[in-house]
């Protein structure tokens, strides 16, 4: 239907980069910074971070070589670069950057200590570390309506639901921070409006096969995709008069200052 990239674009990357802007602000990403973005995807923070200033540089890190090719080949500066490598083994040598910053993936990352350690290590002594992560359980409105008619339809589905993602409810992030030694943590709410132009516009990223929402959708029969598609659409259809489909979005933000000493 479309490539991996492609489909996540569709489906969560067009929010991501609605969310980047904020969360960069929040961060307070200065002029002159040299900034990792880990879990950079196709690129959607690490743009926005080179947006804060002429002699911001980047560098975004993500596992996905086909994510990676997608970010490279976007119209960018000189000063964003993007290369393959983990989370959990960053490839970098200590107090190489002012931030490490991390948009909507460390509830995926396997061993999360590992990664905020890494992060740490390779953010110089003062620096910040800084993540944001959806909150799957109550305010992602998109995922929340797809999750809870999955469960009406089919009881069984209800362990796939993403409300059980590590880090999504609000004390989770900014206990990780703490636990990791961080120092000066910040965690608040951000929160975006997504506007769907229609009910296909909602529906049609769920074919694509992306995280644990698509791929459940790809499992299913066609008898069982077309009756999950209704009752979905029963609940959030659009009005007679044209109107967008709007629905809200939270994340939780954190960030934290690596100790000096």
């Amino acid at each position: 239907m479309f490539g991996h990239s492609d489909a996540y674009e569709r489906f969560m990357g067009r929010w991501s980069r609605q969310l980047a802007p904020a969360f960069v602000s929040f961060v307070e990403v200065a002029d002159g910074d040299h900034v990792l973005d880990v879990g950079s995807g196709t690129g959607a923070l690490s743009f926005a971070v080179a947006e804060a200033g002429p002699s911001v540089r980047v560098t975004g890190v993500d596992p996905s070589a086909e994510y990676v090719r997608h970010a490279q080949s976007q119209p960018a500066s000189d000063r964003i670069r993007f290369v393959v490598g983990d989370a959990q083994r960053l490839d970098f040598s200590e107090r190489t950057f002012d931030r490490t910053l991390s948009l909507l993936v460390m509830s995926f990352v396997p061993d999360r200590n590992k990664a905020v350690r890494e992060m740490m290590r390779v953010t110089r002594q003062g620096g910040t570390v800084a993540a944001a992560v959806w909150d799957y359980g109550e305010g992602m409105e998109m995922l929340r309506v797809f999750w809870d008619e999955v469960v009406a339809q089919d009881p069984a589905a209800e362990p796939l639901d993403e409300c059980h993602l590590p880090l999504c409810r609000q004390p989770e992030l900014a206990s990780l921070w703490h636990a990791s030694g961080l120092d000066g943590i910040d965690q608040r709410p951000l929160s975006i409006t997504m506007r769907f132009a229609s009910f296909d516009d909602y529906w049609q990223p769920f074919l694509g096969g992306q995280g644990p929402a698509g791929a459940y959708v790809r499992g299913l029969r066609d008898e069982q995709r077309q009756a999950l598609e209704q009752r979905i659409r029963s609940r959030i259809a659009p009005s007679p008069h044209g109107e967008p489909i709007l629905l809200n979005a939270r994340a939780w933000v954190v960030k934290g200052i690596v100790p000096r000493g």
